[in-house]
């Protein structure tokens, strides 16, 4: 829907490619000044060049809280956010007896710790500034699979999912509201580079619907959750991945 999100201010992070990029992208089409933040400044002022309209680029490291601060800080500058969508993770492949204390911390200081610092800044804008708002979180349907070799992401995405129905009941008296999206394989730019590629034909097996899961698939359904249309939709975990998982 055009400008369902005009006025509004929204950070992705994570958004230099793949489904950060497609949900930047959306949530420009739907008119919202769009922060497109990735660690990879370069791809960040890339993806929002090729947006183009209202998406800007910024430069974090979502496991630095003093990068998060900085990031906040020009958001404010801004008009301070609305939306936020935590997207920004670490998608490795690696077995079991493989995983060690280094790469445990590495997966949960980004994709769970990470979520926590982003979120704690972003909804202390919110209420500073008196605005109802929006927290998605893009977890993974892997925490139902128990998909092998990615115990770790396993474990922060599922962290994930549980830091979302705490949110929202923290957060609720306030107008916010907290949701997380567990997208099935999507065939991105990471996946595509990665030994997950090779996946999509045992997954298509298990889907209700055929074919290969794309970034706008997801960015659809974070639309939804950042518009109105969902105001009165909050702590729950939206799966979109073709009725792979169905519980």
């Amino acid at each position: 829907m055009i400008d369902r999100l005009a006025g509004k201010i929204a950070l992705v992070t994570g958004a230099a490619q793949g489904i950060g990029k497609a949900i930047a992208e959306r949530l420009t089409a739907d008119g919202a000044t769009v922060f497109v933040a990735d660690i990879n400044g370069q791809g960040a002022k890339a993806a929002a060049a090729a947006i183009g309209g209202k998406a800007r680029a910024v430069t974090a490291d979502i496991s630095d809280p003093k990068s998060v601060a900085s990031m906040f800080d020009e958001i404010g500058k801004a008009g301070g956010i609305d939306i936020l969508v935590n997207n920004a993770s670490i998608v490795p492949f690696i077995a079991w007896d493989d995983v060690d204390l280094e790469h445990w911390r590495k997966i949960i200081d980004v994709n769970l710790t990470g979520t926590f610092i982003v979120t704690r800044a972003a909804t202390d804008q919110m209420r500073a500034a008196s605005k109802p708002g929006r927290v998605i979180s893009i977890s993974s349907n892997t925490f139902f699979a128990g998909t092998p070799n990615m115990a770790a992401y396993v474990a922060a995405k599922g962290g994930v999912i549980g830091f979302t129905r705490a949110l929202a009941t923290e957060l609720g008296k306030y107008d916010i509201t907290a949701n997380a999206v567990t997208p099935g394989l999507i065939e991105s730019d990471g996946v595509k580079a990665s030994p997950h590629n090779g996946a999509f034909d045992f997954v298509g097996m298990l889907q209700a619907l055929k074919g290969k899961g794309q970034p706008e698939h997801i960015a659809d359904v974070v639309s939804f959750l950042s518009s109105d249309d969902a105001r009165w939709i909050t702590g729950q975990t939206i799966n979109v991945d073709a009725g792979m998982v169905r519980y």
